[in-house]
């Protein structure tokens, strides 16, 4: 299965089109928004409002043999934790190696910002370029996952 953190996630059509090429489940998981997709491999899951709920049903979830697209480290380390594969938006996987340093990063980079409150927020534009490092993530994700078992 690949759990999707749906709401605000740049590659929802990329994850899709991996998903139907591999015959694999996708669940799209958000608060609300999402139309349902007429594609019979893609389940849109509403969560009630609130923090957390979609990052919570979605590790509840996952384990090993799954894999969960996500930009959310804190959801990303737990899925990790329990054997998920992890994949963020710009392709990147996050494993066993690299979660602890990933979460420390993002620790110090909200510290930062918190305490330079002239600091401009915002990223750069997503580009085909990630989208297409995603695609590749996601497809390296799979094949990980296929060989843990379950997907």
């Amino acid at each position: 299965m690949i759990y999707v953190d749906a709401d605000a996630c740049p590659v929802k059509a990329e994850a899709e089109a991996v998903a139907t090429r591999h015959r694999v489940g996708l669940k799209l998981v958000c608060n609300g928004g999402l139309r349902p997709s007429q594609n019979p491999l893609v389940e849109v899951v509403y969560v009630p409002d609130g923090p957390d709920v979609a990052d919570m049903w979605i590790a509840d979830r996952a384990g090993p043999g799954d894999v969960v697209v996500t930009g959310d480290i804190p959801l990303a380390a737990k899925c990790v934790a329990a054997g998920a594969q992890v994949v963020k938006h710009d392709g990147e996987a996050l494993t066993e190696r690299n979660i602890g340093q990933v979460l420390a990063t993002r620790d110090l980079m909200a510290d930062m910002r918190a305490a330079d409150s002239f600091r401009q927020g915002g990223g750069k534009p997503f580009s085909n370029a990630d989208k297409s490092r995603f695609r590749d993530g996601l497809e390296r994700a799979l094949r990980r996952a296929q060989s843990t078992g379950g997907a």
